[in-house]
Order: C-alpha cells, then structure tokens, then sequence
C-alpha cells in the first residue's frame, strides 16, 4: 500500500552549500531507491529556530513530499537519526485534504509566478 507522506528536516547551519546538496541527495536516494516517487521538494533555507538546538540557533529547512510504501519511512527516518548533520526531523502521512490542499497551494505559486513573470516583462 502506498501513501502520501512530507517530511521536512533541519540540517545543521555549518554545512557548505556543497555539504548541503550532498545530505539532500543523500535522503531522497534512500527514497527512490526504496520505489518511492518524490511529488514535491522544496528548499526553506537558513531558518531561525524556535530554540536552540546543539548550541545553534538556525538551521536549514529542507521538505519533501513523497508516494512511499510505509516499511520505507522506518529506513528514513533510521538515517536521519544516524546523520550528525540533521538537528530534527519530522514525518508525516498526509489525508486526502492534506494531499488537495498541498496541489492547491502549489498551483497558487505557479500562477503567481507567472503572473510575475507577465507584469515584468
């Protein structure tokens, strides 16, 4: 049974930007290699943190909404708890509102974009 999860994961703020791609890829690899299809990714950036964590008080945002059988986040979330570069993590299953509401919101962006886009030329 597949089903539709996001997860999104802090990565700790002395990573180069090199470092930073590197642990990105490294997770979605364990997704796809895993039969997952990735939907949606997304880049937050360098983010102030509601509390310290390690002594640091930002860190980089990273979120990733995926199709995936459920055995696979157990694999994921097993290597976020051994990769010293993630501060936090969460994931969660997401219904079908969840799922209308993130292809909403997604189409939103794009037409603004393009809206942008129109004006500026």
């Amino acid at each position: 049974m597949v089903n539709q999860y996001e997860t999104v994961f802090i990565l700790t703020p002395v990573l180069s930007q090199d470092q930073l791609k590197e642990a990105v890829q490294k997770f979605k690899k364990i997704l796809t290699d895993n039969g997952s299809e990735i939907v949606f990714e997304n880049n937050w950036g360098l983010k102030k943190l509601a509390y310290s964590i390690q002594k640091k008080n930002t860190g980089f945002y990273y979120l990733v909404e995926f199709k995936a059988d459920p055995d696979t986040i157990a694999k994921l979330e097993l290597e976020y708890k051994r990769d010293e570069r993630v501060l936090r993590f969460l994931t969660v299953a997401l219904d079908k509102h969840a799922i209308a509401y993130n292809e909403k919101r997604r189409k939103m962006a794009e037409l603004k974009k393009q809206e942008e886009a129109a004006t500026a030329n």
